[in-house]
């Protein structure tokens, strides 16, 4: 494979996921945000703040479903059809939050409206991720698997960058405009521009060349071959069951977004607006930091790799607290950026490592079940428990910390298991 034709696959990939994830974070950032007062009202605020975190949280339950439907389609048809409807899923889901009326409008059908358009985004995400990453690294010159790979990954600081710009933008607005005029609607209809954007650039993407090859083997074979789905679970069932608990430290975005907003504004009665500046920086320098760490990595093995970071992320969190806990922007840039490095070496190499530990037939199925599968579990419990411990432990970090630390236990004993298995290496 030509090393430009990787670099442009690599680019659209990188692309495509910056904005899906930009549709996901400004969701994210809105159900902890805004969407208590405009579609979860409520006398009581644990009641109003778990009920948007929970509209939060439902699109992760929806994201098996997602990997299943586009798992099969792309491991059939070709990964670049796939991808090409999850990027119009999901902006067609977002651009409608954008239109939704409010609770105060037509009462408990806005809710309702908005958790159905949170499950569309699920679906698109649970298919995005694993096409994403496997047609940039099947696409990749020899040795530089993880690195190609991890520009799919590179698109979910890139796609938060753009997702806090917007938000601190508005949230600086008077709360008559915000509310009343609705420019809160604002980040999710430039979703619709940007989904023209991203239909461009996949339009112009070759398929992957070891799905092409995998699909000439199969027609001079003529071998009628079962549902992805059903050969997964026959053949790879306990990778799959490994593979969801090594991607569990792959959320640690949650942790770093969603759940230290939480825990500066509530437990530390911080102006939501200072939070977002601070995080808008750690973006940059997750952005930043992400691709040098992930090119650095191809030096090592990537199981080894992998727990290295995982390690030093948990340590981290003994050092994010005190400094964040000093209750000002500079802390908050500071405490969260040592997290974000420690841990975006893994985020940008787990979804190379792991697409290579199945084979080319059932390896998008394979792959998103495994991400998507974690995501349902615990992607949608870290807000909901970070959430419940912020609320309960407001005068101190340890319990969040300690949940962090099990969560990279986890994924550090998994990598360890998966190692022992073979990994293919086209």
């Amino acid at each position: 494979m030509a090393h430009s034709s990787a670099k442009k696959v690599a680019f659209a990939a990188f692309i495509g996921t910056t904005i899906e994830w930009y549709d996901f974070y400004i969701y994210a950032l809105a159900s902890v945000l805004i969407f208590n007062e405009l579609f979860f009202p409520a006398d009581n605020e644990f009641i109003a703040i778990l009920g948007s975190f929970a509209s939060f949280a439902i699109g992760f339950l929806a994201r098996p479903l997602g990997a299943i439907i586009f798992g099969h389609i792309g491991d059939r048809l070709g990964r670049k059809k796939s991808l090409i409807i999850t990027l119009m899923l999901m902006g067609i889901a977002t651009t409608s939050v954008g239109l939704l009326p409010t609770f105060a409008s037509v009462g408990v059908i806005a809710p309702i409206l908005l958790m159905l358009l949170r499950i569309l985004q699920g679906i698109a995400v649970g298919g995005e991720w694993g096409g994403a990453v496997l047609l940039a690294g099947e696409h990749a010159p020899k040795g530089f698997k993880n690195f190609f790979s991890s520009f799919a990954q590179w698109g979910s600081p890139a796609g938060n960058v753009l997702a806090l710009l917007v938000f601190s933008y508005i949230l600086r607005l008077p709360k008559s405009l915000l509310f009343e005029e609705q420019y809160w609607r604002i980040p999710f209809l430039i979703s619709f521009v940007l989904l023209i954007i991203g239909v461009i650039a996949r339009i112009t993407l070759t398929e992957s060349p070891v799905f092409v090859e995998s699909e000439k083997q199969q027609a001079i074979i003529k071998q009628k071959e079962s549902a992805p789905l059903i050969q997964v679970t026959k053949q790879a069932l306990p990778l799959i069951i490994l593979a969801i608990g090594a991607n569990i430290l792959s959320f640690s975005g949650i942790f770093s977004n969603t759940i230290m907003i939480g825990y500066t504004t509530i437990a530390l009665q911080v102006d939501k607006p200072v939070i977002l500046d601070a995080l808008f920086w750690v973006a940059i320098v997750h952005f930043i930091s992400q691709p040098f760490i992930t090119y650095f990595s191809e030096r090592m093995k990537a199981a080894h790799f992998l727990i290295l970071s995982a390690t030093l992320a948990m340590l981290s969190l003994f050092i994010l607290f005190p400094i964040v806990n000093q209750a000002n922007k500079t802390s908050f840039i500071i405490g969260i950026s040592i997290l974000v490095i420690c841990y975006s070496g893994f985020y940008g190499v787990i979804a190379g490592y792991l697409s290579r530990v199945f084979p080319v037939r059932i390896r998008y199925t394979a792959l998103s079940i495994s991400y998507q599968g974690c995501a349902a579990i615990f992607g949608s419990l870290i807000p909901l428990v970070g959430g419940y411990l912020i609320l309960e432990f407001k005068t101190t970090w340890y319990p969040l910390a300690l949940f962090y630390c099990g969560l990279a236990l986890i994924s550090i004993t998994c990598i360890y298991l998966l190692n022992k298995f073979k990994h293919y290496e086209e």
